[in-house]
């Protein structure tokens, strides 16, 4: 059996879950859309006989198949309630976001092997130039070990094991998931264009698009520096051209214009996540529980035969993951279903309980409302491609790959053959977070400089890694007196866990780890940003 056959059976597992459409609309205010609309040109919208074609008449707000959409507000970022243990890195500042899609559930073993199947195929792990692509996406198989606990459960098992593939993937460390996003941007985009014609459905079938740096890059096709511009089916737009000429312009305009089909995945930033998690508009009520809104107001079912039961997954109390045997009071001894419990509000499930979520910010003690109180983020850092002298730009290839180290030792990569290459543009991690650098007065001690001042103030354990002599890679500890476990490396964790009680259980609660590190209690779910109008789309009364 040839490569492009079995990469075709691996497709079509693919295509099972994460192309299944489904999406939202909301229409525009009376008087508006393109009825009335005329462009500067002169030219009107859909005009039969024009060059502009702007596509649909009435606007929809589509989400990509898992995605939800969730328009911005207001809200209180932080914890509101009793900081009982003076955390003081969370306290209540008032905050807006921006409308943006975010997943239904978190990313599941099911979705994970999805990724795990393609790189496997395409960079085969038995040709040494490709062996740590494969191994370093592998999910940190010790995460489940326990010195004082039988180990007959492996991370293995569970996300292989048919029972346990709708469950969240775990033992993920923040750099995988990041890659996971970039990968999903590229599928999702390729799907797409095969749906609309421009890519041939049967592109898989060419061993060339599936073996090595020839796969599709949706950043490559933005640019028009694709590498499968011979797998562009030339039929299907000649009879494209044939029934709809309009769409067969945009479909052909799309290259030259540099979009995309799918807006990029990535990880929600902290306001974003504790926003959709909060799902305010559908908690103006607290009387009692209605069957969706968890949010803090009530863990157990009030009513029915399921009273009393939590409706969330977490930890009980200590040696109590479940409940009694018999009557689980959430029936899940370590992670569950991703649509076990009810969803909030927004649709959202998971938000508060079974697994902690990865989300993009550079972990700091405070939250800068006074510099931003608008779509706050922390880590915007502008990467470029770099200028290869020849009117293009570097790109990895198989002998030039690029790695990061994980904890476990694995090598996890920062770009797969094919892909650009980045340099950075500047760096905005320490922008005002109380370092020397960002102080008006800074008083440095006499001799240092203010980048030796700042790294004495997060003066965070130094990652050194030694080879055994086994050949494996290990994580040395470092002796050196430390006072902060804080680096530009440490990332927000965000929600409870099967493993937290219920103190975590509070979508203002905010932790962090190293983004090399990964944890049983750890998984991650994606996000998109939304380009249309921020205006409410809700009637107005009156």
């Amino acid at each position: 059996m040839n490569k492009g056959r079995i990469f075709s059976l691996a497709l079509a597992a693919v295509t099972m879950s994460v192309f299944i459409g489904c999406a939202s609309s909301s229409g525009k205010k009376k008087g508006g859309g393109t009825k009335n609309f005329t462009s500067r040109t002169g030219w009107k919208p859909n005009s039969p006989n024009g060059w502009f074609f702007s596509g649909k008449k009435k606007e929809n707000i589509k989400a990509w198949p898992g995605m939800v959409f969730i328009e911005g507000g207001s809200f209180t970022m932080g914890i509101t309630k009793d900081d009982v243990l003076h955390d003081w890195n969370n306290s209540p500042v008032r905050m807006q976001v921006k409308s943006f899609f975010i997943g239904e559930t978190e990313v599941t073993n099911y979705e994970y092997k999805e990724y795990l199947t393609w790189l496997k195929v395409v960079f085969p792990p038995e040709d040494t130039q490709y062996k740590d692509i494969y191994n370093g996406a592998l999910p940190d198989e010790t995460v489940f070990n326990n010195q004082l606990s039988r180990d007959d459960f492996s991370t293995e098992n569970y996300l292989f094991s048919p029972e346990f593939s709708y469950y969240p993937v775990v033992g993920i460390s923040w750099l995988q998931a990041v890659n996971y996003c970039d990968w999903l941007t590229d599928r999702a985009n390729e799907k797409a264009l095969m749906n609309k014609g421009i890519l041939s459905k049967d592109y898989y079938n060419n061993e060339e698009y599936n073996y090595g740096n020839k796969t599709f890059n949706a950043e490559q096709y933005k640019l028009g520096d694709t590498n499968v511009n011979e797998a562009i089916d030339s039929t299907k737009i000649m009879r494209a051209n044939q029934i709809k000429t309009q769409n067969a312009r945009i479909l052909k305009a799309n290259r030259a214009t540099g979009s995309l089909e799918v807006q990029p995945f990535r990880l929600p930033t902290e306001a974003e996540w504790e926003y959709a998690a909060l799902a305010l508009p559908g908690n103006r009520e607290y009387n009692e529980y209605k069957g969706k809104n968890v949010a803090q107001n009530n863990l157990r079912t009030l009513k029915g035969a399921q009273r009393g039961q939590y409706l969330d997954n977490f930890k009980q109390g200590r040696g109590d993951y479940s409940g009694i045997g018999g009557f689980g009071n959430d029936g899940s001894a370590i992670t569950s279903d991703v649509r076990k419990y009810p969803s909030n509000d927004f649709g959202l499930y998971g938000m508060l309980g079974n697994v902690a979520e990865w989300v993009s910010d550079v972990y700091r003690p405070i939250i800068d409302e006074e510099a931003n109180d608008f779509n706050y983020y922390r880590g915007n850092i502008l990467k470029t491609n770099i200028d290869n002298g020849a009117g293009g730009f570097e790109k990895y290839d198989e002998t030039n790959v690029e790695y990061d180290t994980l904890d476990n030792g694995k090598l996890v990569y920062r770009g797969l053959p094919g892909s650009y290459k980045k340099q950075t543009e500047y760096d905005l991690t320490n922008y005002r977070d109380g370092d020397p650098n960002s102080s008006l007065n800074p008083r440095i001690e006499e001799g240092k400089s203010a980048d030796q001042a700042t790294e004495d103030m997060y003066n965070s354990p130094q990652r050194k890694f030694r080879v055994d002599e086994k050949g494996r890679v290990i994580l040395e500890r470092d002796t050196t007196k430390r006072t902060s476990d804080i680096s530009d490396e440490t990332r927000v964790v965000k929600g409870g866990s099967w493993k937290d009680p219920i103190y975590w259980i509070d979508a203002g609660q905010r932790r962090y780890l190293h983004q090399a590190s990964a944890t049983n209690w750890i998984g991650f779910r994606v996000a998109q940003e939304y380009s249309g109008s921020f205006e409410s789309k809700r009637k107005r009364r009156g």
